[in-house]
């Protein structure tokens, strides 16, 4: 095999430079968390060799002691990190160091507003890892070896972070991967045994792997000895009664690299039929990449505490893909790969149990601590709206979890539940309504609305781009029904009383003629005119058939270019407002046609869709109030 023998000094990818920049500035105040981030990557590469070497223990090259050495030298102003793991060839130290592989990463970055302290959180949403090691240094030399290969394959690669790095061939003959801080001046303190013992300890206390140092000691002379300075113990590992709430938060930071504590945890051990432990965290804040479902995503697989791999997916359903943590299996095999695990009953009954877990943990996290409920719901409630779709067996728990702006509330914030909404019913009502569409505003503001404001019924408001597509697999909840007020026929149940009804049925019989002319004069726009219980003040409004798409949906897919079938609404009047009245009077077809043209698009723009002509709209308008004033 050819090995490289040349120096080559490259140019980071821009997204790299462009981060390298933010993230020096915006979280200097939190620098202490390079040590973390360094030594959770450490033990990835522990984790990654341990699991390799199960098929070939030729790997471990005659060091089965996987550790972790933290070691700093006051003098030269150093700290230094080794670990004995996976190690890293040159291309893949170009693709580790040089390069962001995650796709959205540009479109992320152009988020950053250049606030520090905004930013700072944003960027704890991408996950910095290795590149942390520039908050606190001026330069930084990595030293690595992949497992498995010869010593003459050894990369050296080092980096000022001013847009460059060089890389060049070495001979190593320790496997795995040594990086060494040349730390900034006013970061001494970090090149100071004590200092970096107390961060192990805060950060990294629950790494399964030990992370050892040489033991202080007075003698000058002595004979350096070694001392492991974390507990070394897999935090999922132990009971419940003695994890402290602080090991969670920073065993959550580790396998997440986050930034910022989550919301809420459950920590499960089960015996019996099945033999597993969970430990499952909710995040406070988002990732930039969970709206690309092709992301990675997943928990952390062991198998009897050996890991297996990053970002299992199959143990989650899709809309849960905000959760993070680790599941460790006593009943999968060492050698289980993605695609045995697809096909497993016991990972199909894993997940089962997992994803009512995550359910009934945000539940209890709704019940117990409503605003923080709240900041979920923010971060992620578009993604649970998936889940009546994707989870039939669990849908009337979602519902119970989803939250809505409402017409009672007044709020544009989603903090109504479906109970909420229910306690709140009028007498005679039962049916929940809810309305869809582009903005909040636009549907505060729709005609559809008119009957319930005049009746005191709440509306529910929804304005996700999913929610048309959620609510078409959401039929009820706690025996209610759900209604669009802008499909098909209104059902107000017994909030109508037997008089509007009569009153309905009257109008359309004394109005037959007027309904058959508009809808001849409307030639092929509509497939239906009839008399309204909808409205009180507009003239008119668009109403969609009961099984025809909504308009939400309709341009969801015709943005995704699919073609989409013809589809009429049917136009509803109100016979009482005098527009319609003056339109029912008007004796000259070719106005009438007009006068109909032109409340059939002020309905149209009503409800928030296009005119197909708007140009003959305002010609028809011109006229209209040039006959005015003559």
């Amino acid at each position: 095999m050819t090995v490289d023998t040349q120096k080559e000094t490259l140019g980071f990818q821009t997204e790299v430079k462009q981060l390298l920049h933010l993230m020096i500035h915006s979280l200097y105040s939190n620098k202490e968390i390079f040590l973390r981030e360094l030594i959770s990557n450490a033990s990835d590469a522990e984790d990654k060799l341990r699991f390799a070497a199960l098929k070939d223990d030729s790997l471990f090259e005659e060091d089965p002691d996987l550790k972790i050495r933290l070691d700093y030298d006051e003098e030269a102003n150093t700290v230094t990190l080794s670990d004995n793991g996976i190690g890293m060839t040159r291309d893949e130290v170009i693709q580790n160091l040089g390069t962001i592989a995650r796709s959205g990463t540009a479109e992320f970055l152009g988020q950053l507003t250049g606030d520090e302290k905004k930013d700072s959180k944003l960027i704890g949403q991408f996950g910095v890892g290795f590149y942390s090691s520039f908050i606190v240094s001026e330069r930084v030399e990595v030293f690595t070896r992949k497992a498995g290969r010869p010593p003459e394959e050894g990369v050296h690669w080092e980096s000022a972070a001013e847009g460059e790095f060089s890389i060049e061939p070495m001979t190593l003959e320790d496997r795995g991967t040594k990086i060494v801080l040349h730390l900034k001046k006013e970061e001494k303190e970090f090149a100071n045994g004590y200092r970096l013992r107390n961060l192990v300890k805060k950060y990294s206390d629950h790494i399964s792997f030990p992370v050892v140092m040489k033991a202080e000691s007075d003698e000058k002379d002595a004979e350096p000895k070694e001392e492991t300075v974390n507990d070394a113990t897999a935090l999922w590992t132990l009971p419940r009664t003695e994890i402290k709430d602080e090991e969670y938060k920073e065993f959550y930071k580790h396998i997440a690299h986050d930034f910022e504590d989550p919301l809420t945890w459950s920590h499960n051990k089960v015996e019996g039929k099945l033999d597993y432990t969970s430990l499952l965290y909710i995040p406070a804040r988002a990732p930039f990449d969970l709206y690309q479902r092709e992301a990675p995503r997943g928990l952390k697989l062991y198998v009897q505490r050996v890991f297996i791999m990053d970002d299992a997916e199959q143990f989650l359903p899709l809309y849960l893909r905000f959760t993070k943590g680790v599941i460790d299996s006593n009943d999968l095999s060492l050698n289980v790969s993605r695609e045995i695990l697809q096909n497993d009953s016991t990972v199909e009954s894993i997940r089962t149990a997992l994803t009512k877990r995550v359910l009934d943990t945000l539940s209890k996290l709704a019940n117990k601590d409503a605003e923080k409920y709240q900041t979920f719901w923010d971060e992620f409630g578009t993604v649970l709206k998936e889940g009546p779709a994707e989870d039939v067996a669990n849908q009337q728990k979602i519902a119970k979890l989803l939250r809505f702006a409402s017409t009672q509330t007044g709020e544009r914030t989603q903090n109504v539940s479906l109970d909420d909404y229910i306690s709140r019913m009028k007498e005679g009502q039962n049916k929940i309504y809810y309305i869809t569409s582009d903005s909040f505003t636009a549907a505060k503001s729709s005609p559809h609305l008119e009957v319930f404001r005049k009746k005191g019924v709440e509306v529910l408001i929804l304005t996700d781009r999913i929610d048309e597509w959620m609510m078409g697999y959401l039929n009820e909840y706690d025996g209610k029904q759900f209604q669009d007020v802008a499909r098909g026929e209104l059902d107000l149940g017994d909030v109508e009383t037997e008089e509007d009804k009569k009153h309905q049925e009257e109008a359309t019989e004394a109005h037959k003629d007027l309904l058959e002319r508009i809808k001849t004069a409307l030639d092929n726009r509509v497939q239906d005119v009839r008399v309204t219980n909808r409205l009180t003040d507009s003239p008119a409004c668009l109403v969609v058939a009961e099984h025809d798409m909504g308009l939400q949906m309709r341009k969801i897919m015709e943005a995704a270019g699919q073609k989409m079938p013809e589809s009429k609404p049917i136009f509803e009047i109100n016979v009482e407002h005098p527009l319609v009245q003056r339109l029912e009077n008007e004796k000259g077809d070719e106005r009438f046609k007009e006068l109909s043209a032109v409340l059939f698009d002020q309905a149209t723009l009503a409800s928030g869709e296009q005119l197909e002509d708007p140009g003959a709209y305002v010609s028809r308008l011109n006229r209209l109030l040039l006959d005015l004033s003559n």
